[in-house]
């Protein structure tokens, strides 16, 4: 944790990568001001909360502020396109909507690192933090893969787009099924949460959808193992 305003100020004019700030309600001054001025360019997520929740996470005089710092640095996705099309690669792609559970996003970034993605796409609200257990579960995968942290999954697609790479995005009811698709052109796969799937108008915003079929009419696969269905399938495809 990095406690107090000045630390923090010192740190975000540092380039060090912040997971997100807590703020407390109703505080003010120039020191806030100019936090929240770094946090809008650097693409750090702000919480606002009683100040009884920060009471809770430190003794310490806080001041009204605590951030978390990153384990992972984050990185700016066009530039992370540009890095991988200048090694001759093909882009494999994945996007997380509302992926909450820090122990399946590690083992996401396993599975997708073991079949070849180059790079993770998340929000910067609705996921799961990428903390010691994510960074754990993973087995350091998330060290090895280019994360990419976003204020609107719309905006990734867009650029996404711009830049020739197709969305896939999960659906159970899609008659296209995964092994259907073709991987062999630059995409990025969307997988959404297992209660809610992908929001609605990031998967308006997809080129195809498709599903994985099962052998018993159960409710799904757990998230992290279907991303490894998927993934493993364009690994297949692109013949790795």
């Amino acid at each position: 944790m990095i406690i107090g305003r000045q630390p923090l100020v010192e740190a975000l004019q540092s380039g060090r990568a912040i997971d997100k700030i807590l703020l407390q309600k109703n505080t003010s001054g120039d020191a806030l001001e100019v936090i929240r001025k770094l946090s809008r360019e650097l693409n750090v997520p702000i919480q606002v909360v009683p100040g009884e929740k920060l009471n809770y996470l430190t003794k310490a005089n806080h001041q009204g502020v605590i951030a978390f710092a990153a384990l992972v640095n984050y990185m700016d996705l066009q530039q992370v396109i540009d890095f991988v099309v200048s090694k001759g690669e093909l882009p494999l792609f994945l996007m997380l909507d509302g992926i909450t559970d820090v122990r399946n996003i590690g083992g996401i970034a396993r599975s997708a690192l073991c079949c070849g993605a180059q790079a993770i796409i998340i929000p910067d609200k609705g996921i799961g933090a990428l903390n010691e257990e994510a960074m754990k579960s993973s087995a350091g995968a998330l060290e090895h893969l280019h994360i990419c942290r976003v204020n609107s999954l719309l905006k990734a697609i867009d650029t996404l787009h711009l830049n020739g790479i197709k969305i896939f995005t999960t659906e159970m009811r899609a008659e296209k099924k995964v092994f259907e698709l073709d991987f062999k052109e630059p995409c990025c796969i969307v997988m959404g949460s297992e209660e809610k799937g992908v929001q609605a108008y990031v998967a308006k915003a997809a080129d195809y959808f498709f599903s994985i079929p099962m052998a018993e009419k159960f409710d799904s696969f757990n998230v992290s193992v279907a991303t490894g269905i998927v993934f493993y399938e364009a690994m297949k495809q692109r013949g790795v």
